[in-house]
């Protein structure tokens, strides 16, 4: 085994158990130190695969800004700790393994039926071709997310405003 592949099992490994981390966590705070862990392991992982500016830029905005956003959002909006467990009024096991499972064989067939391009980037110039990319065929999805992830902001600031009643302030 040569150290490529080890490096690739430790950083595979680095996002899996956090991200078990998360899945299986009581503390809402707990859950966002474990999936920072995770992000970083992606970020290794892009490192490793060549595409420099899409590691360093999953460390910059997803890690470095998120995170910290995440952190503060939940520190500053609850004044005790929330334990997700004790919100659950029914486990909903079963449904969510069902669309887990669903997921998953999608994802597969996904992966299954893509022809993978071998050396299909210079690794010299990924920041380059990703922002032709980006700004180029792929400009109405990526303006679609931004908008997606907009509103998903306000959604949140809406529910984090909104008192226990079930009104808001």
């Amino acid at each position: 085994m040569n150290w490529e592949a080890i490096i690739f099992w430790a950083l595979a490994t680095m996002v899996i158990v956090p991200a078990l981390g998360v899945v299986f966590s009581k503390n809402i705070v707990h859950m966002a130190f474990w999936l920072l862990a995770s992000l970083v392991g992606v970020a290794g992982l892009y490192l490793l695969m060549g595409a420099d500016f899409l590691g360093m830029t999953q460390i910059f905005v997803y890690v470095g800004g998120i995170s910290v956003l995440l952190l503060f959002g939940i520190m500053l909006t609850n004044s005790e700790p929330v334990y997700i467990r004790n919100l659950v009024k029914r486990p909903r096991l079963l449904p969510a393994l069902c669309l887990g499972g669903l997921v998953y064989l999608v994802m597969l067939q996904a992966l299954c039926s893509t022809e993978w391009a071998q050396n299909a980037v210079d690794p010299a110039n990924t920041a380059r071709d990703l922002g032709v990319y980006l700004l180029g065929e792929f400009i109405l999805p990526f303006e679609i997310v931004s908008v997606v992830l907009l509103v998903v902001l306000i959604g949140a600031a809406f529910i984090a405003r909104r008192d226990s009643e079930g009104g808001s302030n």
